[in-house]
């Protein structure tokens, strides 16, 4: 992904931080895995589902919900951001088309969605087919791989169109998880912190 963001994408200083919410995917992430390593380093906040083996679309949005809500709102808590991984891109697409309170996430990092309509997907994931297609109604940032296993580019540049997100390559890396030796990944933190100032909001 491009390495150069304008100075100007960074919160200020003076700011409080933001508010970051870890959207796993299926099986959620483990050690290694750049959320994982987020969460150790900068205290974001995994969403933790009440099944990762089985996931039901209803209940992750629930969770998610839920998640936002206890995040107080106002200028003095900092900005919501959200982070997903893989099936948590559809889980942010499925939530922001239902919920009420889409307007306290000031952007998303969404990395790596799977295409739900490939025959080859564990059945677990293949359950949330159809995608949810509406446009997000937040700024996105859709980081994507190449050789992905699970999604092939052109399905996955559709997508980020439907969502109105803007595609970001970050080259041949596999998933984007922990096999990808993404570590913990700063061009994609400067990214999503990119979302948090009104030039994350133009882009």
């Amino acid at each position: 992904m491009p390495a150069a963001t304008p100075a100007s994408a960074h919160p200020s200083t003076d700011a409080p931080p933001p508010q970051v919410l870890l959207l796993p995917g299926w099986l959620n992430s483990g050690p290694g895995h750049w959320q994982t390593l987020w969460e150790t380093e900068h205290g974001d906040h995994r969403v933790q589902q009440a099944d990762w083996l089985w996931p039901r679309r209803g209940d992750w949005m629930a969770r998610l919900d839920e998640a936002v809500l206890a995040r107080p709102p106002g200028p003095a808590q900092g900005p919501l951001l959200l982070a997903a991984h893989s099936l948590g891109c559809h889980l942010v697409a499925a939530w922001a088309a239902h919920s009420q309170h889409t307007a306290r996430v000031q952007g998303a990092l969404l990395v790596a969605p799977p295409d739900l309509l490939r025959p080859d997907l564990p059945l677990q994931v293949a359950r949330w087919a159809p995608p949810v297609t509406a446009r997000l109604p937040f700024p996105a940032l859709l980081v994507y791989s190449s050789d992905d296993p699970y999604a092939a580019v052109d399905p996955t540049l559709a997508l980020a169109a439907a969502w109105g997100a803007r595609p970001l390559l970050a080259g041949a890396a596999g998933h984007l998880n922990a096999d990808s030796g993404l570590g913990r990944w700063p061009q994609a933190r400067h990214a999503l912190l990119g979302l948090a100032s009104p030039a994350g909001h133009s882009a």
